[in-house]
């Protein structure tokens, strides 16, 4: 199977604390793929790692067979905003804006007029089941509605993936349940990869493949 993204021989140092050691890993286009495992394993680096969030400190991370350490910041920023959407467990929602409002951020940074840039997001939206809630602010929303507000602004630049950190973490189970199914109806449809680090089994046995990370290294 293609890979979107590959990782070769990575490794990350915080302070004294090997956090991951010699990681190599391919990262299947079209896929749902979970990284699990416990507390400290490093999930949440490796992650930060193959979004280009950070760098490793030694080894070899590629895109589409494109390394990362050959694009200048500029085309790695553009990549970032283009082709890898991001949700975390807090989903970071701008107060003072609207559902629409915040999803349609990346595609104005991306270049995209107001008025069109707001048109793809209310398509987002209504995709993830909120179309009766685009003029509304986050503390208006619950907090599964803001964070299917977040996985909204991923998608909205049309990403070949969308990386989540505990995107579930603090919904409850209904919320959780509709969160899995937006993301299995998304790949189904879109062909959207998902690469997800989570604590939740049921998320994880939802997705086509899991990788398990312990100490610092792929078990």
């Amino acid at each position: 199977m293609t890979s979107l993204i590959r990782a070769k021989n990575i490794s990350k140092t915080y302070g004294t604390v090997k956090v991951l050691n010699d990681i190599s890993v391919s990262i299947p286009k079209s896929r749902i793929v979970s990284i699990v495992g416990p507390s400290g394993a490093g999930k949440s680096t490796l992650l930060s790692i193959l979004g280009a969030l950070e760098k490793a400190d030694t080894g070899d991370v590629f895109f589409e067979d494109v390394a990362y350490a050959s694009l200048s910041e500029k085309k790695l920023a553009a990549l970032k905003n283009k082709e890898i959407g991001f949700v975390f467990q807090f989903h970071h929602l701008l107060p003072e804006f609207t559902a629409v409002e915040n999803v349609a951020i990346p595609a104005m940074i991306s270049g995209l007029g107001k008025k069109e840039a707001e048109q793809k997001a209310i398509y987002w939206l209504e995709k993830t089941g909120l179309s009766h809630r685009l003029k509304h602010k986050p503390a208006q929303l619950s907090g599964g509605e803001q964070q299917r507000v977040a996985i909204a602004r991923a998608l909205i630049n049309h990403p070949k993936i969308v990386m989540a950190d505990e995107p579930t973490g603090n919904l409850d189970t209904k919320n959780t349940e509709h969160i899995i199914q937006i993301f299995k109806d998304l790949n189904s449809e879109l062909g959207i990869t998902f690469l997800i680090v989570t604590h939740n089994e049921n998320l994880a046995r939802s997705s086509d493949e899991i990788i398990f990370l312990r100490d610092g290294k792929i078990q």
